[in-house]
């Protein structure tokens, strides 16, 4: 799930799924009363912005009605981008607006989630959008008080489900229809971090006390192997959102944590940043030459880190292994920015290197 490198340029935002989802359930209940054809409908974001989306398809029946539109990220790299989100309303007797399931919108299957497990996941600001568009066209037509079933669709959704982490949250079948403002902004964290906050809240919920968070698949490939008594849901993918992964940990029950980390994105870390992507932060050969100093070496030896291109060629001077004073020195560093946001929890580090050795350091275990 990493970003790709942002275009050139002013760039174009687009909308969520939630609202493409709330479009197409206020025009499939417009068609449905009128029993006629809708072409564009204009849905309020939860900001109080109107915008209109255009549907390019409308068919209805007296028993239900279904329009579709596709969705618009704008420039962000969104994997929903361009998919066809539909809905399909019919009228009940309840009174009440269900969520019913729809091909390509996974279902909870995990509690932990603001959703209940069984439910469709269609989150909590995409529910109440679409409640308050049915809520609007019923009093327009005259049928207040009128029950609403609405099924959520994505085609293909079952595909593009395996570019995300809805998986390890126990999302199955499916993407989620998301957004709590209606509009993506391009290459925003946002949704990234919202699966690092639902996937320690499921970790939570299903007894864990402890997670191991990690940059990504690589990593976490070989500390599934180091701990293998832990569920899928006990691995939660920081990318370059170390900060806000921390945060979350440190208003959370959690006893303690592991967290996995190549050493290009550690030598970050110990400067103090908490966001390792490369244009937010880089690392300072001056400030790791003082570290390798402070760990006790020859100024030879740390002169000879201004000459490094990468990160990753510190091993070239200091051979990763346990007994080397740099990577211990290295670690409580980064431990001492991990505490600020942190306190004192108890953590556990396993440093990494390109080609999967890894040293293991543990803090007030």
């Amino acid at each position: 799930m990493g970003l790709r490198p942002v275009p050139e340029g002013p760039l174009r935002s687009g909308y969520t799924t939630g609202a493409c989802a709330t479009a197409c359930t206020k025009a499939a209940l417009r068609a449905l009363l009128r029993q006629e054809a809708v072409a564009e409908v204009v849905i309020t974001l939860p900001g109080g912005e109107a915008v209109a989306f255009a549907l390019h398809n409308c068919a209805y029946d007296a028993r239900q009605a279904r329009c579709a539109t596709f969705k618009d990220a704008g420039d962000d790299p969104d994997v929903t981008h361009g998919a066809e989100i539909s809905s399909t309303v019919s009228l009940t007797d309840t009174g009440e607006v269900t969520f019913l399931p729809g091909a390509g919108v996974g279902t909870v299957t995990l509690p932990g989630l603001a959703i209940a497990v069984g439910e469709p996941a269609i989150n909590p600001v995409p529910r109440q959008m679409m409640r308050a568009a049915v809520a609007e066209v019923l009093a327009a037509e005259g049928a207040a008080g009128v029950g609403v079933a609405i099924s959520v669709a994505v085609a293909g959704g079952d595909q593009l489900a395996q570019r995300t982490l809805n998986g390890r949250l126990g999302i199955v079948g499916g993407i989620s229809i998301l957004g709590t403002t209606g509009i993506v902004k391009p290459f925003s964290a946002e949704a990234y971090v919202a699966s690092i906050v639902q996937g320690i809240d499921v970790a939570l919920a299903n007894g864990l006390t402890e997670v191991v968070i990690n940059s990504g698949g690589k990593s976490e490939k070989l500390l599934r192997q180091l701990f293998a008594h832990l569920p899928a849901v006990g691995f939660i993918q920081y990318g370059n959102w170390i900060g806000e992964t921390l945060e979350k940990i440190a208003g959370s029950a959690l006893a303690s944590f592991t967290m996995g980390i190549m050493l290009g994105k550690a030598v970050k870390l110990a400067q103090g940043a908490l966001n390792t992507h490369s244009g937010q932060s880089s690392w300072d050969r001056a400030w790791v030459a003082a570290l390798a100093a402070e760990a006790g070496y020859p100024a030879g030896r740390c002169a000879a880190i201004a000459g490094l291109t990468l990160a990753s060629g510190l091993t070239e001077l200091f051979p990763f292994a346990a007994t080397e004073p740099f990577y211990a020195v290295l670690a409580r560093h980064c431990y001492a920015t991990i505490s600020t946001v942190t306190g004192t929890r108890p953590c556990r580090l396993v440093l990494m290197d390109a080609t999967e050795q890894f040293i293991t350091y543990e803090f007030d275990f």
